[in-house]
């Protein structure tokens, strides 16, 4: 059995695809569907179970069959809205929750697979999984590296698998629900589709306007990363998952703009609201990755977008 937190959610429902289609027979998806309009994600997916995300710790506890049952939980279920700033749900949902099913997991000799993020970086220019460039601009960052730092404590002297995915800007399909928060792929398109025109900011922090550089990952190869893994128990550690390759919001626009055949680009004031509180450049460095054999190459920006537009339409 394969669980599947968050997995109505964008990452975890395409991770959920993955498995599907590789042959996995028995994928149970837990998430919390107070927001219904995830349902839409696991539709047409022949899942073995749903799960409430309160459900899963319960049966953890108490049904012995259905833990030993288990052969890995990758965990992808969180509170991704970087503007939340409710700081006590925030660590109960990414932080407390995670470390029950972490302890689980080294208790029963599972493969533990969770997402972090480049988040947890904030505002540094160098983006390497070291806590000398760890520094997060907003609560959503903070909770992602407080989990992180008490992985390498807790997890370092087990036999058990644990592995941390620092996800980048990924984008693609079934983040529809995700609304301001989804990519800035599927909000170009929409603009580009309605109105003919993609907005994008004015520069920022010495970057012309929308030039401003993102490590934009394609969902499929995120989803790639998390397989390659499960298929090599012995690697652990935290990760980055990103191209390696810094693309301008600009490349984004410009993409949708090919795809459509029409639009144009137009700029808009950068939002007080965000000053300081910004990322302006993210790469991920992949020499970790590289080093633990890891070998799934990642889409440019033209490519992604291209598969991306041609699935959604």
């Amino acid at each position: 059995m394969h669980i599947v937190t968050g997995g109505a959610g964008f990452i975890g429902s395409n991770l959920v695809r993955s498995l599907i289609e590789r042959g996995a027979d028995e994928v149970v998806v837990v998430d919390e569907l107070t927001d219904g309009h995830k349902f839409a994600n696991i539709s047409d997916l022949a899942v073995a179970d749903y799960l409430d995300k309160d459900e899963l710790l319960a049966r953890l506890a108490t049904d012995k069959g259905f833990a030993k049952n288990i052969k890995a939980i990758l965990h992808q279920g969180a509170c991704s809205e970087t503007t939340e700033w409710n700081g006590r749900y925030m660590m109960e949902n990414n932080y407390h929750y995670s470390k029950k099913l972490l302890h689980h997991c080294l208790d029963h000799r599972t493969q533990f697979i969770y997402a972090s993020s480049a988040a947890v970086y904030g505002a540094s220019s160098e983006f390497v999984e070291d806590p000398l460039f760890e520094n997060p601009l907003n609560v959503y960052g903070y909770s992602k590296i407080q989990f992180d730092r008490y992985v390498r404590r807790t997890g370092r002297a087990s036999d058990s698998q644990v592995v941390g995915l620092r996800y980048f800007n990924v984008y693609g399909p079934r983040e529809q629900h995700k609304g301001s928060m989804a990519s800035v792929a599927f909000h170009f398109n929409n603009q580009v589709r309605d109105d003919g025109e993609a907005r994008l900011f004015t520069g920022s922090d010495g970057y012309a306007d929308g030039e401003q550089l993102r490590d934009f990952v394609y969902v499929d190869d995120a989803c790639n990363v998390n397989l390659w893994f499960l298929d090599h128990p012995d690697a652990s550690g935290i990760f980055n998952t990103g191209t390696g390759r810094a693309q301008s919001f600009n490349d984004v626009a410009n993409a949708v703009i090919q795809w459509h055949g029409k639009g144009r680009i137009r700029y808009v004031a950068f939002p007080d609201h965000l000053v300081g509180a910004y990322q302006s450049f993210t790469q991920a460095n992949l020499s970790q990755l590289r080093q633990s054999g890891c070998d799934v190459e990642f889409r440019s920006v033209e490519a992604g977008v291209k598969d991306y537009l041609d699935q959604i339409g």
